[in-house]
């Protein structure tokens, strides 16, 4: 299923690029150039972000239950109108409503393209897969704002229509490349554990609930989320500004950096990766944050010269770059392996569910505490950093071998962990589920 493959990632790619044209321009669009002013941006930009929360608790059992194609249509056709309406939207009721339909969609294909490329995939290639896909959507979004920053002119509302009609274009796009994709059927599972996907009447997210390595996945991927991502625009930013006297030219030197690190790094520490147990790669990330808080916390506490100040803030930056790089060939994965076939989507979206509510957070914590708490704000994070490393520890507790480092076994299959109780019986014979991969017969 190469070809497939190829083709989700190159449309992932294209709707990342599309992205990357207008979401770093929202605020000013709406705030100035459609002069609705700095609150109702706000409003919008909420909308945008709290639009993921609501279709993503639904979106996983559409995805199991129809399939991950449909909802790819779906969504990029959602996001397409979204786009358009936002680009004539003159109106606060008009930029929130199109937000909304634009953050629906974008929320929406993350867990549709993580399962497609489960569906493509098998545990021992799925590493590589989410590895390309993470470098080709970064690299998209990168390009598309250094693209779109140079089209774009606050005094003309038509330089942003015209980057919201790209963005609608990309969208179409991603359809049709998903119509041209033609996915293998996901294997039928017909002799689980009554307790595995709630066959007897436990199924959903009670089943989830009950599988104890995904939810302790589910609790790392929030601090993780809630460490990083939640910072880098909102307490971060406002940290190196308020505390370290750094320049908003200089946070964008920080970004590129951040970029630059993701783009050098990934495939140079893919094979790292890949000799080493995932739990322990995280819990490596977690170190690695630690020392790019501490230089934060050098860059606005310490003595240094502004040179060293600014030095340590873009290092900052970088340093969480190298995290990214080693978490993509990891997380993602790690999600598709534990995820019993006909959860799939719903293992996607519950994770991409986590992802969400710690970008709500993750500003709404880090961004008054950057500001004005400068100290206990990277004490804070210094110890969420560590928290990483714990939790990423303790989930290596409860993995299978097989999941934490994915390798040829002697057996025909490769299990994957359901979700357990327990007691729980358990089944005597391999059953093939979605993501394992059996092994030819050797002579």
């Amino acid at each position: 299923m190469g070809a497939a493959l190829h083709r989700i990632q190159l449309g992932s790619a294209l709707a990342a690029f599309g992205i990357g044209f207008t979401v770093p321009f929202l605020y000013v669009y709406v705030a100035q150039v459609r002069g609705l002013g700095a609150g109702t941006a706000g409003v919008v930009l909420a909308a945008f972000a709290m639009a993921a929360l609501v279709v993503l608790p639904v979106v996983g059992r559409m995805i199991d239950r129809r399939g991950p194609v449909p909802v790819v249509l779906a969504a990029s056709l959602l996001g397409a109108v979204g786009a358009l309406c936002l680009g004539v939207a003159s109106t606060a009721a008009t930029a929130v409503l199109s937000a909304t339909l634009l953050g629906a969609g974008t929320a929406v294909l993350q867990p549709a393209l993580a399962t497609m490329i489960v569906w493509c995939s098998t545990p021992l290639t799925r590493t590589r897969a989410f590895t390309m896909q993470f470098f080709l959507q970064n690299l998209g979004l990168g390009v598309g704002g250094l693209i779109g920053g140079q089209i774009v002119d606050e005094h003309r509302a038509g330089s942003f229509l015209l980057l919201f009609s790209i963005e609608a274009v990309m969208f179409l796009v991603l359809a049709g490349v998903a119509l041209t994709v033609r996915l293998p059927h996901s294997s039928v599972v017909t002799d689980q554990a009554p307790d595995a996907e709630g066959a007897t009447g436990g199924g959903g997210m009670r089943a989830l609930l009950r599988h104890r390595a995904m939810v302790q996945l589910c609790v790392l991927g929030f601090v993780l989320f809630f460490a990083c991502y939640g910072q880098f625009e909102s307490g971060l930013s406002a940290y190196g500004v308020e505390a370290a006297g750094i320049s908003p030219s200089t946070l964008g030197v920080a970004l590129a950096a951040n970029t630059a690190m993701i783009v050098i790094a990934q495939f140079a520490v893919l094979k790292l990766v890949e000799q080493r147990r995932r739990s322990r790669v995280v819990a490596l990330v977690g170190l690695i944050w630690t020392v790019a808080w501490l230089a934060a916390g050098y860059a606005g506490l310490g003595h240094g010269s502004a040179a060293m100040a600014t030095a340590a803030f873009i290092s900052t930056y970088a340093l969480f770059g190298l995290g990214e790089a080693m978490l993509a060939p990891t997380v993602a994965p790690l999600v598709a392996d534990l995820a019993p076939a006909r959860m799939v989507g719903q293992y996607n979206s519950a994770f991409a569910l986590v992802k969400q509510l710690a970008l709500a957070v993750g500003p709404a914590v880090g961004g008054p505490m950057g500001a004005t708490l400068h100290g206990p704000y990277i004490v804070t994070f210094v110890l969420f950093s560590l928290l990483i490393s714990v939790l990423a520890l303790r989930l290596g507790r409860v993995l299978l071998p097989q999941q934490d480092k994915p390798e040829p076994v002697g057996s025909r299959v490769v299990a994957v962990r359901l979700p357990e109780e327990e007691a729980a019986p358990v089944a005597t014979e391999a059953v093939p589920v979605m993501g394992a991969v059996e092994e030819p017969a050797r002579a």
